[in-house]
């Protein structure tokens, strides 16, 4: 066998898996409607307000209940037969999609419309993304979940880079009404996936009966543990101020730059280039190490940092792609460090601490961020979150100094299983 055909075989092995191919083909149709619609409703709020403060607002109203409620998502994902659970939230998703399209498209869309829609998809969303994120391990078993961790953030910006694209020429050329409608259509290859996959093919985790002191328990048993509590306390900070994409590079595209629908798509498409490299890389790579999560982090602010001050579009495009892979490599890394420090039966909760420091820190840093750059102007909004980024990755490097050996590389092979449960027993949004 070739070099290059092992390097493809340990890049993509968990698509040997059918569940998970199933899974990953799906995604890839569904997160482009996502996208799109990310695209589509930045841009209509934009048209229905003209400020980067509504930006703010609608984002804020999106992730709201996985703030407020994302920890109680993840009790629902380790009560719940997780196969069935994903099926519910992504159909009520494609349902939400359509209604708004519809809207849309007639004309009758209003702002408070878009916050209502939004706010009712956070809500599907706190309980839908911890249950997919632990159902990974349920595909592809403990030897292989990194690897798919990997995959996932691939087709995630695969789809990154089509959907903003697909959007613009849309929203270009038939108007913004139609991207919604494609995304409620999307949801249907997601679903299928889900309803063709082999029960028998699954690597089922135990189900938590329903009992008191559920979510109290997860909270205790992920602050008690340094592997899981660090890597969730940097994705805070740059849950928080960083990754606000979709408040900040509207504004840049229209303020800045003097772009439309088609600029904006392209930020986009070349961000989601990168993360595709990035994301294979780490796939690759079949490893995660507290090294990586620290490094990438800072990369990944100094990046923004220069994408804050590039003068010119075209380099503001070639910022981009590595911001999408550093991006990529930061993400995947916290979520597969998570994923295998983490028991069978704390996997949804800790999952679900991943959304809310992921996705529930946007009603805070969105707005916080839309102010900002309203106030300052959108490259002090993107300056803010790369120079946070910075500085907490250095805090990041100086606490896992600390820590012991074991903690400074954490393997993640085929050979390593998820750790057992101690004695004592969280953006593109997808």
């Amino acid at each position: 066998m070739t070099p290059v055909r092992r390097a493809a075989d340990r890049t993509f092995r968990s698509l040997r898996v059918r569940n998970y191919r199933l899974y990953f083909f799906g995604q890839g149709v569904s997160l482009t409607g996502t996208w799109m619609q990310s695209v589509a409703q930045a841009w209509l709020v934009l048209k229905l307000s003209g400020g980067g403060l509504a930006l703010g607002i609608v984002t804020a109203l999106q992730f709201l209940p996985i703030l407020v409620a994302g920890p109680w998502g993840g009790v629902i994902a380790d009560r719940a037969d997780k196969r069935r659970l994903i099926v519910l939230t992504q159909s009520l998703s494609g349902a939400l999609a359509l209604g708004l399209g519809i809207l849309t498209v007639t004309g009758v869309a209003t702002l408070a419309t878009v916050y209502v829609f939004a706010f009712l998809l956070g809500i599907v969303t706190l309980v839908d993304m911890p249950a997919r994120q632990a159902f990974v391990i349920e595909m592809v078993g403990a030897r292989d979940v990194a690897n798919a961790v990997s995959l996932n953030g691939v087709v995630m910006n695969a789809a990154r880079i089509a959907g903003p694209v697909l959007a613009g020429l849309l929203i270009a050329t038939i108007g913004i009404g139609p991207c919604f409608l494609a995304n409620a259509v999307s949801y249907a290859a997601v679903v299928a996936a889900f309803l063709a996959m082999r029960p028998r093919d699954l690597f089922p985790t135990e189900r938590v009966p329903r009992g008191k002191g559920q979510l109290r328990e997860g909270l205790r048993y992920v602050w008690s543990r340094t592997e899981l509590r660090v890597p969730l306390l940097l994705m805070a900070v740059v849950g928080t101020l960083a990754y606000n994409f979709s408040v900040v590079f509207p504004l840049i595209v229209k303020d800045a730059f003097h772009g439309g629908p088609g600029a904006y798509g392209l930020v986009f498409a070349a961000m989601g280039a990168g993360a595709v490299v990035g994301g294979l890389v780490v796939a690759a790579r079949g490893r995660a190490t507290t090294r990586l999560l620290v490094g990438s982090m800072l990369g990944l602010g100094a990046l923004l940092v220069g994408a804050a001050l590039a003068p010119a579009f075209g380099l503001e495009l070639a910022v981009m792609v590595p911001v999408g892979a550093a991006s990529t490599a930061f993400i995947a890394t916290s979520n597969s460090l998570l994923q295998l420090g983490a028991s069978d039966r704390m996997r949804g909760r800790v999952m679900a601490l991943f959304s809310v420091v992921f996705l529930g820190s946007t009603p805070i840093g969105g707005t916080l961020v839309g102010w900002f750059s309203e106030r300052f102007g959108p490259r002090a909004g993107l300056l803010l979150g790369g120079a946070a980024t910075v500085v907490a990755g250095l805090v990041g490097l100086l606490l896992l100094r600390k820590e012991p050996r074991r903690l400074a590389r954490k393997r993640l092979d085929p050979m390593v299983t998820p750790a057992p449960a101690p004695a004592l027993a969280l953006r593109p949004s997808s």
